[in-house]
C-alpha cells in the first residue's frame, strides 16, 4: 500500500510539512549526491504561482543539508527550446537564491537513453538527473490544458532538456498519445520522492493561468501515480479517467486505487474547482469519450489584443511554425496546430486562451 502526506501549510511555515514528510519517506541522504527538481514552467515571479514556491525549494535544500549530503543539486529545464531560458527562469522566480547556490544548468550535459520507439529511437536527459543517488521532486498543484493536471508524473517531463520536450509534443500530435509520452519519459528516471506545492495552486486553464486557488497544503509521497491519483481527486476528478495515470499504473508504476493509498491527513475535494476545458475525460475506450477527445483537438490558441505585447515568444517556442505575428498579434494556422498548447506555456503575458 502507497501512502500520501496531506499536511497544512503556509510558505512561512512550510518546513514543518517538509521535516514530517521525511519523517514519513526516511531517505539515505548521507553522503549521496541529491537532486532537487522544481517544476519550474518558464520565467515568472513567484506571485504567479506558475512555477514551485521559492519558499518550499528553500525549505527542502536546508533540511537536506542538515543530513550531511555528498553533494546537492538544484535544477529544471524550463521552457521548450533554449538552455538559457534556465538561469532567467530561476532568477525571475526567486528559485536561484533559494538554491543558495547549489543551482547547476541542466541542459548542459546530456546523457543518451532508448525510448519508446513509436515516438522517439532515444532521448537526451539531464546527466545530474541520471547521476543522482537520490531524485527530490517538487511539482506544483495545476490544472493543465492538455493532461487535465500536472503533478508528480508530468513534472519529471522537465528531466528532457532543450527543444526535445516540443518535438516530442509534435511526434504525440493527439492529447491521448501525449498522456503516453508523458509517463514513457517518466520511467527514464523515476524520482525517489515527492514533495508537493499546493500552498497556493491553479485551476482553470493551467499550466499558466491567473486563476490561483489557496489551498493551503504541503502533500508528498515516496509513489508518484498514488500522489497524482489523491491530486486528481481533490479536483474532482476521477483519477482512473485521466490516461496518463492508466497507462502508469499498467505499466507498475504505482496504484491510485483508493484502498491502496492510505492518506497520512485530511484530504477534502475542493468544491467548485474549475478544470481545464477537457474537464477529466482524457481516456479512450467509448465513442462518447473518443468524440470528446476529436473535439478536444480541434480546441485552437487565440492571443487576447489587451494582454498580448507583440514578443514573439509563442512563435519561436511552437515546434510547427503554426504561428505568425499579423499586425502585432499572433495567428494560428488551424491546418497546421497541433495543439500541443506550447504557446500558451509559454506566454509571460498569459494571453494565450484555447478557443
Amino acid at each position: 500500500m502507497h501512502r500520501v502526506l496531506i499536511h497544512p501549510a503556509s510558505y512561512e511555515n512550510c518546513r514543518v510539512a517538509v521535516d514530517r514528510a521525511f519523517e514519513l519517506f526516511p531517505q539515505n541522504i548521507s553522503g549521496k549526491k541529491i537532486v532537487i527538481k522544481p517544476n519550474v514552467l518558464r520565467t515568472s515571479t513567484a506571485e504567479e504561482h506558475i512555477v514551485t514556491n521559492p519558499a518550499l525549494l528553500r525549505a527542502v535544500v536546508e533540511k537536506v543539508e542538515e543530513m550531511s549530503p555528498a553533494e546537492i543539486v538544484v535544477g529544471d529545464n524550463p521552457g521548450l527550446f533554449n538552455y538559457g531560458d534556465n538561469e532567467n527562469s530561476f532568477e525571475k522566480t526567486g528559485l536561484m537564491a533559494a538554491a543558495k547556490g547549489y543551482y547547476k544548468n541542466l541542459g548542459n550535459t546530456l546523457h543518451h537513453l532508448p525510448f519508446h520507439p513509436d515516438f522517439m529511437p532515444e532521448v537526451g536527459v539531464s546527466k545530474e538527473i541520471m547521476d543522482a543517488d537520490i531524485l527530490i521532486s517538487l511539482p506544483k498543484f495545476k490544472t493543465h490544458g492538455l493532461t487535465v493536471m500536472t503533478g508528480a508524473i508530468k513534472n519529471s517531463y522537465g528531466i528532457l532538456p532543450g527543444a526535445q520536450k516540443a518535438r516530442l509534443h509534435q511526434i504525440a500530435g493527439t492529447p491521448e498519445r501525449f498522456h503516453e509520452v508523458i509517463v514513457e519519459v517518466f520511467r527514464l528516471r523515476v524520482p525517489d520522492f515527492f514533495i508537493m506545492d499546493a500552498v497556493v495552486g491553479m485551476e482553470g486553464n493551467g499550466p499558466a493561468s491567473p486563476e490561483l486557488r489557496e489551498i493551503g497544503l504541503i502533500l508528498a509521497s515516496d509513489n508518484a501515480v498514488a500522489l497524482d491519483g489523491v491530486v486528481a481527486r481533490m479536483m474532482g476528478v476521477d483519477p482512473g479517467r485521466l490516461r496518463f495515470l492508466q497507462k502508469a499504473k499498467a505499466m507498475g508504476l504505482g496504484d491510485f486505487a483508493s484502498h491502496m493509498v492510505q492518506i497520512e491527513g485530511e484530504m477534502r475535494i475542493l468544491p467548485d474547482f474549475k478544470l481545464p476545458p477537457l474537464g477529466g475525460e482524457a481516456i479512450t475506450g467509448n465513442p462518447a469519450i473518443r468524440e470528446l477527445m476529436n473535439a478536444r483537438s480541434r480546441v485552437r490558441p487565440q492571443a487576447d489584443p489587451e494582454l498580448c505585447t507583440a514578443c514573439g515568444s509563442c512563435i519561436d517556442h511552437c515546434p510547427v511554425s503554426a504561428l505568425a505575428m499579423r499586425e502585432n498579434l499572433p495567428v494560428v494556422d488551424a491546418g497546421i496546430c497541433i495543439t500541443c498548447f506550447c504557446c500558451q506555456e509559454i506566454c509571460p503575458e498569459k494571453a494565450m486562451s484555447l478557443k
